[in-house]
């Protein structure tokens, strides 16, 4: 099978950890050009090693560098109208949206499915949730935060 089967394709991804991480990775695998999105302190899974001897300030921590293989990355402050502007200018363009917030975050961002397929109807959004999310039906724990390890935790 061709490693390329995806090229042309561009994803913004803007997941932590494993599951989105591991997701787009993928992606990138097969061709994609995929955007890594960090917060303007980096991906909080730089700080995770192990780390090189030859890494002494701890910028290329092994587990990033394994989940995020073949992205490209960049900084924006979400948070900030010119880091929502500049998400917004991407998306624009972008084919895939890959985010695993907590529900109502990208809402609250004004960054929402509804507000970026306005301006790219093409775009496919995938929301990675824990506990499901509330445009799909009501869960008790829809809230919560969820890591794998929790989620093998809850489900014994």
């Amino acid at each position: 099978m061709s490693t390329r089967i995806l090229k042309g394709l561009r994803v913004l991804d803007l997941s932590r950890m494993l599951s989105g991480p591991y997701c787009t990775m993928h992606l990138a695998d097969h061709g994609a050009e995929v955007i890594k999105i960090e917060g303007g302190t980096g991906d909080t899974s730089r700080g995770n090693g192990p780390f090189r001897d030859d890494d002494p300030e701890k910028v290329w921590a092994g587990y990033f560098v394994s989940m995020n293989r073949g992205k490209k990355s960049i900084a924006l402050d979400l948070k900030s109208e010119d880091g929502r502007a500049q998400f917004r200018a991407l998306a624009a363009t972008a084919d895939v949206i890959v985010e695993n917030f907590r529900p109502g975050v990208m809402e609250r961002l004004g960054l929402s499915y509804e507000d970026l397929a306005a301006q790219n109807p093409r775009l496919v959004y995938a929301a990675i949730r824990g506990f499901g999310d509330p445009r799909t039906g009501e869960s008790p724990y829809s809230q919560w935060p969820s890591y794998d390890v929790v989620a093998q935790a809850m489900g014994g």
